[in-house]
């Protein structure tokens, strides 16, 4: 029960940053005799600390505390297919530090975890922080994730990974706890937090990269399914007679939209056009050249925001989700993306679902995922404040 209070307390300090004790015992109910023995547990751990005297409605004024943000850091991964990103984060999520670099992930799990060793130190190298003061390391990885083992990729999405374990070659490195779970969730989560979700309980979280993945929140909590794989949109065919996908099936949404494809798509329409010139090397390139009203380029943005709109139509229809946030470099088309998601869900939803739901693009900057990764972290942290170095057994 002290720990449950605990936990109660420590929240509630988190969410108002700053509150009196009296405040703490009236908005939880609890007895002010309470309030202060767990505070001054708190106290002594750097989390929260004594700041000025309130206004009084009566009598003393109130000595008021405020949490710390600064009392301990996070470190939070990106994984993605093609590239690794890192932050140091505080307890409020803010970037102290960041590091990138391309990588060739999915086809060199042994480079990809040097690299990720190499962006770890170099964020707490930039940060002046020591591995002591990290309370745990988040990764985000391009794959569905396993509870039961979740430093371990899915082999039959990147069957180069079997064999290896994240979470166990960052807790070697670092002797830091690590929480590992799939890109899309912690997008949805970073959303949910900081961004278009953080008015409501649910939402749906697209990223359209290399492949496409979708994270639920339902209720507040990321929607993981009974083996892990909810979320897997990029998986569901919109052409039975569509291109062979590298999880086997054909006519997945990830073989007619994720990068690659869309890539190979420009090159055969150049080709058969018969115009001689380069084409897109990235998606920047393509967004770039959409945005400059190239034709061809403003086409393909279409034709992704009509296939990815089937997927979303679907998606409404079965969930009915309030918010449907859009990720990945594709997204800075915006409207011009947009517009073609949105005529083809109308066509295709129910009135009542499409009647609802808010569908924009992230308005989080590009290592909203890296910070979705340290925002788990900050999560199970609040759930389980033992998890915060220095802790006593008292707070939680």
């Amino acid at each position: 029960m002290r720990a449950q209070h605990s936990r109660l307390i420590l929240n509630l300090l988190w969410r108002q940053r700053e509150i009196s004790r009296a405040e703490l015992a009236r908005r939880t109910s609890l007895s002010r005799s309470t309030v202060s023995a767990i505070v001054t547990d708190l106290l002594g751990t750097g989390l929260v600390e004594e700041t000025r005297a309130g206004v009084s409605s009566g009598g003393r004024r109130p000595i008021m505390l405020e949490f710390q943000d600064q009392a301990s850091f996070i470190v939070g991964i990106e994984l993605g297919a093609t590239h690794l990103s890192c932050v140091l984060t505080d307890l409020r999520c803010t970037i102290k530090a960041s590091w990138s670099a391309p990588a060739p992930v999915r086809d060199a799990p042994e480079l990809a975890l040097a690299k990720m060793t190499m962006g770890v130190r170099s964020v707490m190298e930039a940060g002046g922080v020591k591995p002591s003061q990290i309370i745990a390391i988040g990764v985000a990885v391009p794959s569905p994730v396993d509870e039961a083992h979740p430093g371990e990729l899915l082999p039959l999405v990147v069957p180069t990974w079997q064999g290896y374990n994240i979470a166990t070659h960052l807790e070697d490195n670092f002797k830091r706890p690590v929480f590992v779970d799939n890109d899309a969730n912690l997008g949805a989560l970073a959303e949910l937090w900081w961004g278009a979700g953080s008015s409501s309980g649910d939402l749906a979280y697209i990223k359209v990269a290399t492949g496409v993945g979708a994270g639920f929140i339902i209720n507040g909590r990321i929607f993981r399914g009974s083996g892990g794989i909810a979320g897997e949109i990029g998986h569901t065919s919109i052409d039975p007679n569509g291109p062979q996908c590298v999880c086997g099936l054909k006519g997945c949404l990830t073989t007619f939209i994720g990068t690659p494809a869309l890539l190979e798509r420009a090159k055969n329409e150049l080709r058969a056009a018969g115009l001689d010139r380069r084409p897109p090397a990235s998606i920047d390139e393509l967004v770039n050249a959409a945005l400059d009203g190239d034709p061809m380029s403003v086409e393909l943005i279409q034709y992704a925001g009509d296939r990815l709109g089937i997927g979303i139509a679907n998606m409404l229809n079965l969930l009915n989700p309030k918010t449907v946030v859009l990720g990945g470099g594709i997204t800075r088309a915006s409207e011009l993306l947009l517009d073609a998601v949105r005529r083809t869900i109308h066509g295709l939803s129910l009135p009542a679902s499409i009647s609802h739901a808010d569908i924009r693009t992230t308005g989080l900057s590009e290592w909203g995922i890296a910070v979705g990764a340290a925002t788990l972290v900050l999560q199970v942290a609040l759930d389980k404040p033992a998890l915060f170095p220095n802790q006593s057994r008292d707070v939680g």
